[in-house]
């Protein structure tokens, strides 16, 4: 198969999705939700026990794959567990992840693969509820570039816009060029964020490519009214097994410091327990009804829109907050490729992840 056929073929599997939510869907007229600066509300080392606050940081909080952090605090879940939740939006994972380890939150809404990352870094963290199933990504190309960019090969010289360097969204790029047989220094990455600022550096050509995630393909979709060109997308199960050989993608995720874990476990129990308890929610609930659940400013006024966009990646969510053995070595696998850091250090697996407190 050329990499032509395997573009359009690609292309071809969430479009229903755009064409449904290319109608309408203005998420990027609110943008992403204003975030308190990391480290306000003075948390401590041991936080999170005896009723004290929980800081998660949110690597996007408008990005679908986080939905369910969300979505916990609006039906309660975490005050009916017995703790008491913040949720910062820091616009990136890598982000979140920094404000974890500085210690301005306490526990981070963020990809697995970070796990492995700090492993190799000898700074252990762990993920102990998985949220997502798929990594809900998609590299599009501009729209200044549609018929010049049709494979990962024409990204040579070219800038691909990322959520923040360092987070998966880069991680993705960097894979998707090595396997291509380039460098990953090939192409350069520029930050552009989620929510509206991503959406218009697309629309506004600021970037010759992206990768993206929900409701941001849709947004974008609605503003230049057609389907974006897409190069890869493993939105899907199909995608995730043509781009990573795997049906499983442990993605958006709880994690903390090890030793945060080992101090707080009946606070991470109740965490874990209200995660699981939204994504069963999530399962037996509509898109409709999931979508009156989340915040307003979410549905950028179409929370119709909003729904169907909902409805249509629940398919890509954990059903139980579990964590699976070749999930998660699919993700090192592809770690060992895109991320030098990794490389072939020596990484205990079994220290990245936990099911200990949805189980």
């Amino acid at each position: 198969m050329t990499s032509n056929e395997t573009r359009h073929r690609r292309r071809g599997l969430f479009r229903p999705l755009t064409v449904l939510a290319s109608v309408a869907l203005a998420l990027s007229a609110c943008g992403a939700p204003a975030s308190a600066p990391p480290g306000q509300g003075g948390t401590g080392a041991a936080g999170g026990g005896d009723g004290s606050k929980v800081i998660i940081g949110v690597g996007g909080q408008t990005l679908l794959t986080y939905l369910p952090t969300t979505l916990a605090q609006e039906l309660g879940y975490y005050e009916e567990e017995g703790v008491n939740v913040e949720l910062q939006d820091l616009q990136g994972g890598s982000k979140a992840l920094t404000a974890m380890i500085g210690g301005s939150t306490h526990v981070t809404s963020g990809y697995y693969e970070h796990t492995i990352q700090m492993q190799a870094k000898n700074q252990p963290i762990k993920a102990f509820v998985d949220m997502g199933r798929s990594s809900g990504l998609a590299l599009l190309v501009a729209p200044k570039n549609e018929g010049q960019i049709k494979s990962i090969a024409d990204l040579k010289g070219k800038n691909v816009g990322v959520t923040s360097p360092g987070s998966s969204t880069d991680m993705f790029v960097k894979f998707l060029l090595v396997e291509s047989g380039m460098q990953q220094t090939d192409a350069a990455v520029s930050a552009i964020g989620a929510g509206s600022s991503a959406v218009a550096a697309m629309e506004q050509n600021q970037v010759d490519a992206a990768v993206m995630l929900e409701p941001d393909i849709s947004v974008l979709t609605k503003r230049i009214g057609h389907d974006p060109v897409i190069l890869e997308d493993v939105r899907t199960e199909e995608g995730l097994k043509e781009v990573f050989d795997t049906d499983a993608w442990p993605s958006a995720s709880l994690y903390a410091k090890t030793d945060w874990l080992e101090q707080n476990k009946d606070t991470a129990g109740k965490l874990a327990k209200a995660i699981k308890r939204t994504l069963e929610f999530i399962d037996s609930h509509s898109g409709e009804e999931i979508a009156a659940e989340m915040p307003e400013k979410f549905a950028g006024g179409d929370k119709e829109l909003y729904a169907k966009v909902i409805e249509d990646l629940k398919k890509t969510l954990s059903k139980d907050g579990s964590f699976t053995e070749n999930g998660v070595e699919a993700v090192l696998k592809t770690q060992r490729v895109a991320n030098p850091e990794v490389g072939d250090k020596d990484i205990k697996l079994e220290d990245t992840y936990t099911n200990e407190f949805v189980e």
